[in-house]
């Protein structure tokens, strides 16, 4: 009689099954909602892959998106934030340790990012606005209640050696005039301001309760501060 030939160890991939079993499942859930919302994973198999890949992976792993931000509704000035989705903590937790990457990452995706980050610290209603036809407003956030705020923000994703001018910042003080319900104008960017730029006479007298530059610095420091909440 025939010896039965030994079975051959068998690598646990159990993991990758529930993972796609999991993913099944919202890709069915977001047929009624038109989102696929990665909070809802209760296995947590797909945030710990996630984690895994952004965490560990070459730095080209970090330009593989899907959206940062969770929809609410369309406006009839762009789209209402909901929420973040783990991707957002996710990226935000690897730019803190490499934010050199801040720069292979896309405008329409640092858009995301900001918005979400207002998402984030309290504003009530956030909106981010169409590619084009946005009026230089990148991100609408506003906070009720007392004290209501309306913030127009614009997102300057620049190479580290460029430097936002003060064309750029005059443009989003002009903006902020005609726009009449806004509160303040904020200018965000990857990078940072040209010398000077807060001395400029058309510039300062509204620095910094009617008009606040964020540099890549500052950018960074609030993004993480942001995940610890």
């Amino acid at each position: 009689m025939a010896k039965r030939p030994s079975k051959k160890p068998v690598k646990d991939d159990s993991w990758i099954e529930r993972a796609t079993d999991e993913f099944y499942r919202m890709l069915t859930q977001a047929k009624k909602t038109g989102v696929i919302d990665f909070r809802t994973t209760p296995s947590g198999n797909l945030r710990a892959a996630i984690r895994e890949a952004v965490e560990n992976a070459p730095p080209p792993v970090i330009l593989h998106f899907c959206s940062l931000i969770i929809p609410e509704r369309k406006t009839a000035e762009g789209i209402l934030i909901g929420s973040t989705s783990v991707l957002w903590t996710e990226i935000v937790t690897r730019l803190h340790k490499r934010w050199e990457e801040a720069h292979k990452i896309p405008p329409a995706k640092w858009e995301e990012l900001i918005a979400g980050a207002f998402h984030k610290a309290g504003y009530d209603e956030v909106t981010l606005t169409p590619r084009s036809g946005d009026f230089g407003r990148d991100v609408i956030a506003i906070k009720n209640g007392i004290g209501c705020v309306k913030i127009i923000g614009s997102v300057k994703v620049y190479a580290p050696d460029r430097r936002v001018g003060q064309d750029d910042v005059r443009a989003l003080l002009g903006v902020l005039s005609g726009e009449q319900s806004a509160s303040k104008g904020i200018v965000a960017t990857t990078a940072d301001f040209a010398p000077r730029l807060r001395s400029d006479p058309f510039i300062k007298p509204f620095l910094p309760t009617r008009l606040e530059l964020i540099n890549g610095k500052q950018l960074r420091k609030w993004l993480t501060e942001l995940t610890k909440r």
